[in-house]
C-alpha cells in the first residue's frame, strides 16, 4: 500500500468503495459523446442548447465528485459552480454567436485540462495510468485554444469539440474508477 493511501486512512477507503460511481459516470459520458457526435445541426440556437446541456452534465459530475472526495474538494465545488453558471448561460442565450459558444467552451476545456494535468501529476506515484490523464489534459488545453481561435467554424465543428470533450471526460472517469477499484483491493488485502 502506498504512503498516500496509508496516510489518508478511512477517507480513501470510503471513496474507493464507491469506485463504481465513477465507472457509471464515465460510461454515461461516453454515451453522451456518441449522442452528441450524431447531431446533425445547422442552427446556432440548437448548438447553444446542446452545449449548455453538456456543460450542465459536467457540473452535476463535479458536484458528485465533490461529495465523494476529501482532497481538492474546494476545486470540484468551484468547477461545478462555474460549469453550472456557464451551462445556464448557454441555455438562456443559445442564439449568441459562435464567438460566445467557442469562448465558453474554450474556458470549460481550459479548466478541465488544467485540472487533469495537475491531478495526473499529483497522483503519479499512486496511479499507473497517470500519463493517460496527463495526455488528455494537454489535449483538452490544446482543444481549448483551438475552440477560441477558430470561432468562425460551423455548427458541426462545435459539435465535434463538445463530443470529443465528453469522450475525454468519460475516459478520465473510467480510469479513475479502475484506479479506485485497485485502491479498494489494496485496502481489502491489508
Amino acid at each position: 500500500m502506498s504512503e498516500m493511501s496509508a496516510g489518508k486512512g478511512g477517507a480513501v477507503d470510503q471513496v474507493a468503495k464507491r469506485w463504481w460511481l465513477f465507472l457509471i459516470t464515465g460510461i454515461a459520458w461516453m454515451i453522451i459523446s456518441l449522442i452528441v457526435l450524431q447531431f446533425n445541426l445547422k442552427s446556432v440556437y440548437a448548438v447553444g442548447l446542446m452545449t449548455g446541456l453538456v456543460i450542465l452534465a459536467a457540473a452535476v459530475n463535479e458536484f458528485i465528485v465533490f461529495s465523494q472526495v476529501d482532497s481538492w474538494r474546494w476545486f470540484h465545488l468551484i468547477l461545478g459552480i462555474l460549469f453550472a453558471l456557464t451551462g445556464i448561460a448557454c441555455l438562456f442565450y443559445p442564439g449568441r454567436t459562435f464567438i460566445t459558444v467557442a469562448s465558453i467552451f474554450g474556458w470549460f476545456l481550459l479548466f478541465k485540462g488544467a485540472f487533469d494535468i495537475i491531478g495526473s501529476l499529483e497522483l503519479k506515484a499512486e496511479h499507473e495510468l497517470w500519463w493517460l490523464q496527463l495526455i488528455i489534459g494537454i489535449f483538452e488545453i490544446a482543444l481549448a485554444f483551438w475552440a477560441v481561435g477558430y470561432w468562425r467554424g460551423s455548427a458541426y465543428l462545435v459539435i465535434v469539440w463538445v463530443g470529443i470533450a465528453a469522450m475525454m471526460r468519460g475516459i478520465t472517469e473510467i480510469v479513475t474508477a479502475f484506479s479506485l477499484r485497485k485502491v479498494k483491493k489494496e485496502y481489502a488485502a491489508a
